[in-house]
């Protein structure tokens, strides 16, 4: 079992689906309107022609090219094809991510973890469709293996296409810059540890085999090693035990120790950045076209409705009384202190949820996606609901962040949550498809080793397929006001 097993369970539904969904839905449907005659456009040379409406880049189209240039075809078919083959990549990627992670892990256990990630919901509906979403997702995870692999230099090249496949993703490449310098600072210094550790032996033999030392010699080197070892000491880095403000002074003495060595590794992610700036600066705006409708929004509760969802995708995990006993231990440690700090980050939440949640025009006004029932029936059902759910949206977060405490550093959990922020809060419309990266970024460094967890998962994640490609196949409707055939979608 190992990656080649990965590839043919992930081939084994992603061939056969891909051919009744085509069977079925052979016209582009949704945003597919704007993407496939664009990649068409591509496709005959038109490299100059581009569709005001599309908001990404245009790197889902380059990645088409080489499947229509072998195929001599560049139908709708061809190119949904992409998705199918980047999703059997990214189940690889997944699968050797985990291994890097964790050495230990046996094949068979890794095999499970990255076929139950293949089946994640939003992930593996958006497979057999043009959408740039799994593009994304595999060209982010490659470049995030690249970084653990120490590879930094592809990895940030990597980084550039996956800027050219959606702009957002320049807050993923900052984030695996930033776990690369954190594990890069965390090697040098144990390499030095372990150098100051070894025992200096000022002695030499001779002749005769008769040990002869120099008082002198040991005076000076036993002071060198203090003095080197105090050092060590003032920029050593302390253990998950430590707390957030010690994790980040700790990090930054250690990085201006080795500021040099780190441009020079991670100099080219630098450069990315700065460009990417450039191009918002040149741009006006970091959406390409209809920057109308995309405009950047203070959307805070967007964050929130992530938290949730994402415990809801890990429900056996998240909602276990196992959990709830861990955070109850966690609240109890420190009992004042933490009562205060929950009652805090509820009154936030409240005030948040009040005053930042956005509904945006397009979630009013298509009943095509499931987050338009969502809202309806529930965010909005009635004028207090969206404030009751404030207390599930406030467990959601204190879950995450103690599960991943668990087995990462705080400063870790810290740049995980900046970076799912950064994302999300912006966006002022309601697509559970934005929550995918991050998603895979919260399992994959769960370091989940409940087999029983993992199928549960699965098996959660395959119902949820099969009723949402059901209804999407099955259950079209029509419009009185627009003609043509309209279908559910995530």
């Amino acid at each position: 079992m190992g990656r080649l097993t990965v590839a043919l369970i992930v081939s084994s539904w992603a061939v056969p689906m891909s051919i009744l969904v085509n069977h079925i839905v052979p016209e582009p449907y949704m945003d597919e309107i704007f993407h496939v005659p664009q990649a068409q456009q591509y496709c005959l040379g038109n490299f100059k022609s581009w569709d005001p409406m599309i908001t990404t880049p245009p790197g889902l189209y380059f990645l088409s090219l080489p499947a229509t240039y072998f195929i001599k075809a560049c139908s709708i078919a061809v190119l949904r094809s992409t998705n199918g083959f980047l999703a059997v990549i990214c189940s690889i990627l997944v699968h050797d991510i985990i291994k890097n992670l964790k050495p230990s892990l046996d094949d068979r256990k890794a095999t499970l973890y990255s076929v139950v990630l293949a089946l994640y919901p939003l992930h593996w509906f958006f497979t057999f469709l043009y959408y740039t979403d799994v593009a994304s997702l595999t060209v982010v995870l490659a470049m995030y293996l690249m970084c653990l692999k120490k590879n930094y230099m592809c990895s940030a090249l990597l980084g550039a296409v996956a800027v050219v496949v959606r702009q957002t993703n320049i807050i993923w490449v900052l984030f695996v810059a930033c776990t690369g310098v954190l594990e890069y600072v965390k090697v040098k210094q144990k390499h030095k540890d372990n150098m100051l550790s070894k025992p200096k032996n000022d002695q030499f033999v001779s002749s005769k085999g008769v040990n002869i030392s120099s008082n002198l010699k040991k005076r000076r080197s036993g002071n060198a090693i203090r003095t080197a070892s105090h050092e060590t000491r003032l920029v050593s880095l302390p253990d998950r035990s430590s707390g957030l403000f010690s994790e980040i002074q700790s990090i930054i003495l250690v990085s201006w120790h080795l500021k040099w060595e780190l441009l020079v590794s991670f100099g080219p992610f630098l450069a990315l950045l700065l460009a990417f700036a450039a191009f918002v600066v040149w741009n006006g705006s970091i959406v390409l076209g209809a920057k109308e409708a995309h405009t950047v929004s203070p959307h805070f509760a967007q964050l929130f409705y992530y938290s949730l969802v994402s415990c809801c995708f890990m429900a056996p995990m998240h909602f276990s009384k196992s959990q709830a006993a861990s955070l109850t231990r966690s609240f109890l440690k420190n009992r004042p202190l933490n009562l205060l700090l929950w009652l805090l980050v509820t009154v936030v939440s409240f005030y948040l949820v009040h005053y930042f949640s956005i509904a945006h025009p397009y979630l009013l006004a298509d009943n095509r996606h499931y987050p338009f029932y969502l809202w309806r029936k529930i965010i909005n059902a009635h004028w207090s609901t969206r404030y009751l759910l404030v207390p599930l949206y406030v467990y959601s977060w204190a879950s995450i962040l103690n599960i991943l405490a668990k087995v990462q550093k705080k400063v870790w959990v810290l740049a995980y949550f900046l970076a799912s922020a950064a994302v999300l809060i912006p966006t002022p419309l309601i697509e559970f498809r934005y929550y995918t990266i991050p998603f895979f970024f919260l399992v994959i460094h769960c370091h989940i080793t409940n087999d029983r967890v993992w199928f549960l998962m699965g098996f959660l994640y395959t119902s949820i397929n099969i009723f949402t490609m059901g209804m999407f196949l099955f259950r079209p409707f029509h419009w009185n006001h627009e003609p043509g055939i309209q279908r559910f979608i995530w």
